[in-house]
């Protein structure tokens, strides 16, 4: 059985853009986390721009979804955490410069 790979599951991640600024969830600094067990089983953390975020569950899902894709893993969870709390900085030079931060 193939190691599944962080790079893999970050590549993966990255297909789930955040619509309401149109970026990948990686690039905006939204996944703070990806463990992998032996038996290739996913942990993400995660958390969003902000706690009222009305696609709280859409993207969690999302996330979920984009892990499940890869072959060889075998099953994933997505947690929301909210510690610490995201702000701008946490996003990829690329999205700031976009944002004009």
């Amino acid at each position: 059985m193939a190691k599944v790979t962080k790079e893999e599951v970050y590549d993966a991640i990255r297909t789930v853009i955040d619509p309401e600024v149109g970026f990948n969830v990686v690039d905006l600094g939204l996944i703070y986390d990806v463990d992998i067990d032996d038996k290739n089983s996913v942990h993400v953390k995660m958390t969003l721009s902000t706690r009222g975020c009305p696609l709280h569950q859409m993207m969690q899902e999302w996330v979920k979804e984009a892990v499940e894709k890869i072959p060889a893993v075998k099953d994933v969870v997505v947690e929301i955490v909210w510690d610490p709390p995201w702000n701008i900085s946490m996003a990829s030079e690329n999205v700031k410069k976009a944002l004009g931060v």
